[in-house]
């Protein structure tokens, strides 16, 4: 069995099922108690995998925030941010996006087969372009992060990364956070899209924990025998 990353999935959504609304703002789901409480999970990985549209879309940093965990990662002998990983098949991304400039941390782009000497041109200066397979290959992510010494991995989305990683049951752990509101627009990006997932009325995945966090709600699934027995 090839061996890879433990996965864990972390995603906040509206009552109705959405990760954002259809405007060009981004929509915030949370609230600063559970930005934390993503940050110290973030400082807990080896690295940070979110899709190509989410670096385009949100220009995230995805950084640690805390320099207490950042001080915490460095004296257990870590960078003092994980590993940065996207998954593109067109390699459509600006080399000045957040995702490559910010943190002194290696960045790790899984490249469509075709489009890999176009991102090396692109990209090569400040990541590093990997073969992901044609199509891209999650099975194959996997195995070579794992081979990079990521032993958890964290996807952040956005919904086609969610999507692809739970229906190649590839997923050990889903941490959803609900909002307290409803977006009601079918033109806004989902949590997920149409798959054939593991998990249906058949095989009910595993509850593991319901937190309240102030206004919002954290569900937290054990998708996996992987999960950590409590």
């Amino acid at each position: 069995m090839v061996e890879r990353p433990y996965v864990l999935l972390s995603c906040g959504m509206s009552i109705d099922g959405y990760v954002d609304d259809a405007t060009d703002e981004r929509l915030l789901l949370s609230n600063d108690a559970d930005f934390d409480r993503v940050d110290a999970v973030r400082a807990g990985c080896d690295a940070i995998l979110v899709g190509a549209g989410t670096i385009r879309q949100d220009n995230p940093r995805l950084l640690v925030r805390s320099a207490q965990r950042r001080r915490a990662r460095v004296a257990d002998g870590h960078e003092p941010t994980p590993v940065k990983v996207t998954v593109t098949s067109s390699c459509g991304l600006d080399a000045a996006a957040q995702f490559f400039t910010a943190g002194d941390v290696d960045k790790l782009v899984y490249c469509a087969s075709p489009a890999v000497d176009e991102a090396h041109k692109l990209l090569g200066h400040v990541a590093t372009v990997i073969d992901g397979g044609e199509p891209v290959d999650l099975h194959r992510v996997a195995a070579d992060l794992h081979s990079r010494g990521v032993r958890k991995l964290m996807v952040e989305g956005g919904g086609t990364m969610h999507t692809q990683f739970l229906s190649a049951g590839l997923a050990d752990e889903l941490q959803l956070v609900v909002a307290p509101f409803f977006v009601g627009d079918s033109r806004a990006p989902r949590f997920v899209y149409d798959g054939a997932f593991p998990w249906g009325p058949q095989r009910r995945a595993t509850l593991a924990e319901v937190r309240q966090i102030g206004d919002v709600v954290l569900l937290r699934y054990a998708l996996s025998d992987r999960f950590p027995a409590t």
